[in-house]
């Protein structure tokens, strides 16, 4: 099975908006951290550029990435600098670590 990992870095106001969007998709899991930088829009008026933002790690089949990233780029869109990234990039594998095996599409994602 082919895996991809969907990155996306967006602001931590529409955090929520985005979890709820995830649910509804059935998305079986996903990391946040809260995140600070700065790329398109950094803030020039604070003595530090960087801008608080949130990223959010999801593993899936790689025949969902894209639908993935899209709702993730819908849910988080204000129009504003600083909305923020998506990536998606390609997995070798993922493990379960409790049982050291390998993931199954019907296991993990």
């Amino acid at each position: 099975m082919k895996f991809r990992k969907v990155t996306a870095i967006i602001r931590p106001g529409n955090l929520e908006a985005v979890e709820e969007c995830l649910k509804k998709m059935h998305v079986p899991g996903i990391s946040v951290t809260k995140v600070k930088g700065f790329g398109e829009y950094a803030n020039f008026y604070e003595s530090d550029w960087m801008c608080q933002h949130v990223r959010i790690e999801i593993f899936v089949a790689a025949r969902r990435a894209e639908e993935i990233a899209k709702a993730v780029m819908d849910a988080a869109h204000t129009g504003v600098e600083g909305d923020g990234i998506v990536a998606i990039l390609p997995v070798e594998s993922v493990y379960h670590i409790r049982t050291k095996e390998k993931c199954q599409y019907d296991v993990c994602v």
